[in-house]
């Protein structure tokens, strides 16, 4: 008989790190080469760091593509020094892998992702799901839920969404976002651009402007249009960062939240 604890099976290291095993089958491949083949991963948090990544037992890892790091970056990731290049027919990818300095990890190496750092690996899967950016959090919570509330969305002072129908998302450490029939949102007044992002919990985005000479920052409506299934509600409806726009629910205006998307918002575009 198998006995599962009660709580969280957590470790923590003298050097800051939390880590605790996954159950999840876990690969990761560059380009189609299958680099990560794992059963018994575990997650990792680094300090001040508030996702999880993964570490991996050494053979469950290709360690036959890894070399010694030319170049290591010694001191990142919590003062790690062993740091590998990944070559793959004759191509090297810098700094792509590490082992942590904690005694707990030392058999384990743990991985960039591509899609979060610019270097790493290509593609990650959970089970037979491809996942994106960085590991889910098993203490996030992505709540999708329909409601009948009255949202209003203004920006730059014009009425952009108005609907009695929106898909409230609560998702963990972030404010409420409000997902809202096409229908109901001024579409005449966005432009499409090429701009997508990737959520390990909803799936892959694209995005809209604002399209006048306000000073508005550019990609502050998203939307997924085949997101992952524990928020299906979402699918095809437009969301606005509540940080950007001014929201009202109900009759009631809601402050702008301060979140890390406000320092990104007003970063001035490239030119």
């Amino acid at each position: 008989m198998t006995t599962f604890p009660t709580a969280r099976a957590v470790r923590t290291t003298p050097e800051g790190l939390l880590w605790e095993p996954s159950e999840r089958w876990v690969r990761g491949l560059k380009d189609d080469v299958t680099v990560v083949d794992s059963r018994h991963p575990v997650l990792v948090w680094e300090p001040d760091v508030p996702v999880p990544l993964y570490a991996f037992p050494r053979d469950e890892v290709r360690e036959d593509l890894l070399r010694p790091a030319k170049n290591p970056p010694t001191g990142t990731h919590t003062g790690s020094r062993i740091f590998y290049d990944l070559e793959i027919d004759g191509e090297i990818v810098e700094n792509a892998a590490w082992t942590f300095p904690a005694a707990d990890l030392a058999d384990h190496i743990a991985f960039e992702w591509f899609r979060r750092v610019g270097r790493g690996l290509d593609h990650w899967y959970e089970e037979e799901e491809e996942i994106f950016i960085h590991p889910r959090d098993p203490q996030k919570r992505v709540d999708a839920i329909p409601s009948s509330r009255h949202v209003v969305v203004e920006l730059d002072g014009t009425v952009v969404a108005d609907t009695r129908r929106p898909v409230l998302v609560f998702e963990t450490g972030l404010p409420t976002r409000y997902y809202i029939p096409r229908d109901d949102v001024r579409l005449d007044l966005l432009d499409h651009t090429d701009h997508s992002t990737g959520c390990p919990y909803k799936g892959t985005a694209r995005y809209w402007s604002w399209r006048t000479d306000a000073d508005v920052p550019p990609n502050i409506v998203w939307s997924y249009p085949d997101p992952l299934p524990a928020v299906a509600a979402v699918k095809g409806l437009l969301a606005f960062y509540n940080e950007a726009v001014d929201i009202t629910v109900d009759g009631e205006r809601q402050q702008r939240p301060v979140t890390p998307f406000t320092t990104m918002l007003s970063m001035p575009s490239p030119e």
